[in-house]
Parts: structure tokens; sequence; C-alpha cells
């Protein structure tokens, strides 16, 4: 079977404008509720999407720690590249995939750091093989080889022991939203799309778009 003839058509679900929330918020939660329900794999895996200074765009999966009424968090290195593209241009885009509901979630916006003190919060209650992990790696920088990295890793949990401190150049993001889309898969192709835009006011427009 060739690439081109890979395809399924998607019939499970509908989404209409008289059934989704009055902002996207509170539909990404309740869709987030349907994923868990489902068991779906990993429903926090996320695309995150960031732009360099020179146009140049960049693509990650990574974990999804927070949502609420302020946006959606996570953590990493503050000096990866992504950190670096996210200081240049504090815009991003999000985008998960729930195959198994033949849905995806498409989020924009602007980006920030969290708070320090929620930043701590979060870095004492990971694995502390995870938080050891933070110390050791100098995240998107060239090493010489995996032992050179594990001899780091090991130099780190010497000195550091069972309670590691964030380093400084570790912690959140937080992504605003100003866009958000929702798409169920449809037969044929036809899909369900809904889009949400954030008006000057505060309040969201809503949507429908052509698939």
């Amino acid at each position: 079977m060739s690439i081109a003839d890979l395809r399924r058509d998607y019939t499970r679900a509908a989404l209409s404008e008289d059934e989704v929330a009055g902002e996207p918020i509170a539909q990404f939660a309740k869709w987030w509720d349907e994923a868990l329900a489902a068991e779906v794999p990993e429903p926090n895996a996320m695309s995150v999407s960031t732009v360099a200074p020179n146009g140049r765009p960049s693509a990650r999966i990574l974990l999804l720690k927070d949502f609420d009424a302020r946006g959606f968090t996570w953590y990493t290195n503050y000096e990866s590249r992504k950190g670096q593209e996210l200081e240049s241009n504090p815009r991003a885009a999000l985008l998960f995939f729930w195959q198994p509901l033949e849905r995806q979630v498409r989020i924009e916006g602007r980006v920030e750091r969290v708070e320090a003190g929620e930043a701590d919060a979060y870095f004492a209650i990971r694995p502390l093989k995870s938080r050891l992990g933070a110390l050791a790696s100098a995240q998107s920088r060239p090493i010489d080889s995996r032992a050179a990295l594990e001899e780091r890793y090991r130099q780190v949990e010497q000195e550091y022991g069972a309670a590691p401190r964030r380093p400084a150049h570790w912690g959140g993001y937080r992504l605003r939203p100003d866009y958000m889309e929702f798409w169920q898969g449809r037969a044929s192709r036809l899909h369900d799309r809904i889009a949400y835009c954030l008006q000057a006011d505060g309040s969201w427009r809503r949507e429908r778009l052509q698939p």
C-alpha cells in the first residue's frame, strides 16, 4: 500500500454550533474530560510551535501540565531553542490530536513565563530523576556523547542529592489564547470546525469554518 492510499473515514461524532460552549476554555474542558473518559493515550501531549527571529518555525511535542481561565501551561528549559524563540517572539501555537475521538484542538496566543512560586511548586512535585535531569541537561545544546550526558547526570546527583532546587533556567510558560479551533472528523473529509476568536472587548466570536 502506498502512502497516498493510507486513509480512513471519520464517522464517530459531529460538532455543531448549538452544542459547543460559549467560550473556548469551557469547551476544551468538556473535550478534555471526554478524552480522559475514553482513555486516550497521553491526552496532554501537544505540539508546541514557535518561530525564530529569522522567521523559521519549529515544533516539538511537550506535555500540558495545567489549564484554567488564564490559559495553558507547560514547563521547560528557558535556554532551550523554544525558550530562546519565545524570548524574541512570545507567540506560539499548540495542537492536540486525540485520534481515538477523531478530534483536534488548535490554540494560538501570547506566551508568558509563570511566576517563580508556581514554577517552584511544580518542580518540587516532579520525580527526583526528572528534577536532576533538568539540572544536568543544557537542553538543545550539542554534547559529545550519551556517555558524557550520563556522566553529567551522575555529577549532578552527587552534588544535589535528594533535594535539588529549581534552577533559574528552568520554569513554566503559559499561553493565553486569542484563537482556539475545535475540529471533529467527519465522513468524506467534510469535517466540523468551530473557531473562537478573542475580541477587543474580551468576548469571543464563534464561527464555523469550512473543512
